[in-house]
């Protein structure tokens, strides 16, 4: 029994509108890709751009991720697959928890030749800026923008726990934000690496401490406003306390075995 690819139905109409509604037809699309390509795992991995008018003349902006033999071993897989096939499930999981995130435009994946290949299409996040960006040029936002993205972002990752998942490879850069007139929105990308919180509140310490030492721009208190948005508190009560205590016990491990 063959299986259909998946395709959004927001994106269905525009992608056969171009004739990019197939595995084959996204898979021979000569794009520049956005850097080069990964070509770890015994295989290689791109990224392009894509954009394409709608029927009212407006742009609709993906980003076309393609892949060849670069695979990983999973307890659901445990023969390999497309990394991407993993991170759709994630797309998925996220969508079906209610965790912001990025979105599935379309996915397919085949074997040909003994080579195992995925096409994975998703939404451009154009209105939004990684956290490392925001980071970049934190001097010039005001204080009220300041605390507003760290509120979003520490509600995000609230929320993500509060699921019982952890994103794995939490970094600044995977936490997609945009200002708006009543506050900020948030999202998730790059999924792939993503589980279930397997260990409890290890795991979400482990996220934590990860994106806690990669975001170095923040002052004190402003990581301090980010933990109470995490924990939708006022002010740290002894549970939060200790959880903050177990997380800078990490970093500070971390540090010392470099």
């Amino acid at each position: 029994m063959s299986r259909l690819p998946f395709v959004a139905v927001n994106a269905h109409d525009v992608l056969s509108r171009h004739g990019l509604d197939s595995f084959e037809a996204l898979w021979t699309l000569d794009l520049a890709a956005v850097d080069a390509p990964n070509t770890g795992r015994g295989g290689w991995s791109s990224v392009h751009r894509l954009q394409l008018e709608d029927v009212n003349g407006e742009l609709q902006s993906f980003y076309l991720k393609r892949q060849d033999n670069h695979c990983t071993r999973t307890l659901h897989a445990p023969l390999g697959e497309p990394t991407f096939a993993r991170e759709f499930r994630a797309v998925q999981q996220y969508a079906q928890l209610g965790i912001p995130a990025l979105e599935a435009a379309f996915f397919d994946r085949r074997e040909s030749q003994g080579h195992k290949q995925a096409v994975l299409l998703t939404r451009a996040l154009d209105e939004y800026a990684p956290l490392d960006e925001w980071f970049d040029r934190w001097q010039e936002l005001s204080a009220l923008q300041k605390r507003t993205l760290l509120q979003a972002a520490g509600a995000l990752v609230r929320a993500l726990h509060n699921a019982g998942v952890i994103h794995n490879c939490l970094y600044p850069k995977h936490i997609f934000l945009k200002l708006h007139g009543d506050g900020a929105g948030a999202r998730l990308i790059d999924l792939e690496k993503t589980r279930g919180a397997w260990f409890g509140q290890r795991d979400f310490v482990r996220d934590l401490e990860t994106l806690n030492r990669r975001s170095t721009t923040p002052s004190r208190t402003q990581r301090m406003r980010f933990m109470l948005a995490y924990f939708g508190l006022r002010r740290l009560d002894a549970d939060s306390k200790a959880l903050v205590r177990r997380l800078l016990a990490r970093q500070a491990g971390k540090v010392a075995k470099r």
